[in-house]
Parts: C-alpha cells; sequence; structure tokens
C-alpha cells in the first residue's frame, strides 16, 4: 500500500520547486516581470523599438501621445506527472516500484497543490489513463485512491503512450517522467526530444536487488510484461555483465538528458521519500 506520512514533510519545499524552475520560465502563481501576456499593468511612454501593437490609440486619440500597454506575463506553472504502470514496476523485494513511485508521483502533485499551481496526473502501461482530479484539499485523498487501486499490467506501450501525451501540453511545463526506463534509448531520446521545450525530470525507480543484484545460483527468471520464462545460473560473471548492461544504459541515458538539460535520478524503492525529494528539488 501507498504511504502518505511523508507528505507533511514536503511543506518545507514549497518555495523550492519555484527556486528551481525560476530561472527557466515559471515561478509560483505571476511573474513580476513585464511581457507579452494576457494581464494588463500599466502604461509606459513609446519608446523607439517598442511593439506597434501594444500601443493604446484610444489614449492617443485623448492626449495626442503614444502610450504602450504594459502586461505581467502569466507565468503559472502546470506540473504534469506520469507514473509506469507497465508489468517490469510491479516487481520488489520490500516494496513494489510502482507503488514507490506513486509516492514520489503524490509527492509532486501535493507539492504543486501546496504552491496553487495546475497539476495533472497520468498512468501508462499499454494505454494512457488519466486521473481525473476532485477539487480543493480532496483531490489528495481522491489521487490515493486512484494509486492504491491502479495496478501495473504485463506490457507497455512507452513511446506510443508518452507521444501522445506530448500532444496535451500546450505551455511550458514541468514534466516528470517517474519509471524504471527498461526500454530502448532509441524511444527515451525520441520522447525528450518532443518534450525538450519543458522542463524534464526523469526519476528512475530501482529495486535493491536491481541496483546490488546479491544473488548467485539457480534461478527461474519471469519477464513481467512478456510472461517468458528463462532458467539460468547467475555467477560472478553474468553478475558483472549485468552490472555493465545496466551502467551503459543510465550513461546512455544521462547523455541523452545532459544534451537537452533535463534532469535524471536513480533512486532505490527502499530509499526515504523525504531524501529523494531533497536531492531533487535542493
Amino acid at each position: 500500500m501507498i504511504r502518505t506520512d511523508f507528505l507533511r514533510q514536503l511543506d518545507s519545499f514549497n518555495l523550492v520547486i519555484k527556486k528551481k524552475i525560476a530561472s527557466s520560465f515559471t515561478g509560483e502563481r505571476r511573474a513580476e516581470q513585464v511581457g507579452a501576456g494576457l494581464i494588463f499593468r500599466d502604461y509606459s511612454n513609446y519608446m523607439y523599438g517598442d511593439d506597434f501593437k501594444h500601443i493604446d490609440w484610444k489614449v492617443y486619440g485623448k492626449t495626442d501621445r503614444l502610450y504602450v500597454k504594459r502586461y505581467e506575463e502569466d507565468r503559472n506553472l502546470t506540473v504534469h506527472v506520469l507514473v509506469d504502470f507497465s508489468g517490469s514496476m510491479d516487481f520488489g523485494s520490500k516494496i513494489k516500484k510502482y507503488e514507490y513511485a506513486s509516492m514520489i508521483a503524490l509527492g509532486f502533485s501535493y507539492i504543486a497543490l501546496k504552491n496553487n499551481e495546475k497539476f495533472v496526473l497520468a498512468a501508462f502501461d499499454d494505454k494512457l489513463d488519466f486521473f481525473r482530479a476532485n477539487k480543493g484539499r480532496a483531490q489528495i485523498a481522491s489521487m490515493l485512491y486512484y494509486l492504491n487501486n491502479k495496478k501495473p499490467v504485463c506490457s507497455t506501450k512507452f513511446f506510443e503512450s508518452l507521444v501522445r501525451y506530448k500532444q496535451l501540453i500546450h505551455s511550458r511545463s514541468m514534466v516528470v517522467i517517474i519509471s524504471d526506463f527498461f526500454c530502448d534509448v532509441s524511444e527515451i531520446e525520441s520522447i525528450l526530444l518532443k518534450f525538450k521545450k519543458n522542463r524534464i525530470v526523469l526519476i528512475q525507480v530501482l529495486d535493491t536487488l536491481e541496483k546490488k543484484m546479491n544473488i548467485e545460483g539457480d534461478y527461474d527468471l519471469v519477464d513481467l510484461e512478456s510472461s517468458d520464462r528463462l532458467h539460468t545460473f547467475i555467477d560472478p560473471f553474468l553478475r558483472k555483465k549485468y552490472f555493465e548492461q545496466l551502467e551503459k544504459h543510465q550513461a546512455d541515458i544521462r547523455s541523452i538528458c545532459g544534451e537537452i538539460k533535463a534532469d535524471f535520478y536513480v533512486v532505490n524503492s527502499d530509499e526515504d521519500v523525504f531524501d529523494v525529494f531533497y536531492r531533487i528539488l535542493y
């Protein structure tokens, strides 16, 4: 089951999420800077180089002087939180990866709600599924109910689901994708390029066993997405090859993220959730 005891600890991050992204494009509520927005602020004298379309011709007709309308940019942040519910997330030695991912998703939504920011929560597996939010404080409770009753399915359509989701984003946003990212790196790259105008945070959730592979001997391995089975003997050589592949996969993701200035974090499902947020938002 998904824990919620950590949420109150996240109150200290009310301003951190704003500080982290304000230099790029958004902040809490409205920014005080003047720009081409929808909220009228005041007038200023026309100066050479000002856009003619901002001149108030009615004022000119009355005063015979040129004044330019100034606006505050409406820079409300929309936080999009996407959680992987594919079969591989249904693994965990202490807590299932999808349950841990759900707690992180709940945390981001809680912070956004506390900061009066818009947020959208969606889950993806072989299809895209949206959480339909209630209003007010009931949102967190209804979101918890949704996540507790959402279960992983075998297959996943990582690329197709996120491409479809991108079509729903119409303003620069913060996009948080929580997954184990056990998919082709080329798909991850294609998705990130489509989202690159936004602030992107990738959070890879791994179980302790997946990170340490501290087992040895005969095992029947089951692919949780295809149900394929493989009987194998895990020895030091196989563990070494596994770590090489895992490290290469993560290095490739980091490289792609570095090129488009996205953030990539690897978290362990037995890590304290507060510590995860401290690491990500500080």
